[in-house]
């Protein structure tokens, strides 16, 4: 069996985490940008409505309700997509981690 090298394997794993990372970082880049985009239009709209005296009241605090709780889901699947990420990048790593060791044993390792 070959002796396994830990310079190639913090290579590796480095690899495989960039990879996930790579991906994943653009999918929540074009996500967050585009909600983003949307919450600070309704807030523009608002805050114009609020001048204009066009919303008042009742009208106001039902859309800055909306625009809050929007702003929460929006922080909530944000933080859910960072734990994806999260996880992802883990089993990128692990998995390049068993395989050396695998390939430098000859064991047949379950990754976790």
């Amino acid at each position: 069996m070959a002796a396994l090298d830990p310079g190639a394997l913090v290579a590796q794993i480095e690899a495989a985490m960039t990879a996930k990372v790579g991906q994943d970082v653009t999918a929540l880049e074009g996500f967050a940008s585009e909600q983003l985009n949307q919450i600070a239009q309704e807030a523009a709209t608002i805050a114009a409505g609020a001048l204009d005296g066009s919303i008042t009241g009742d009208n106001q605090t039902f859309l800055l309700g909306n625009l809050a709780e929007e702003t929460r889901s929006f922080v909530n699947t944000l933080a859910g997509l960072a734990v994806v990420s999260a996880e992802e990048v883990w089993n990128a790593a692990v998995g390049v981690i068993w395989a050396a060791i695998n390939k430098a044993t000859g064991l047949a390792l379950t990754v976790p």
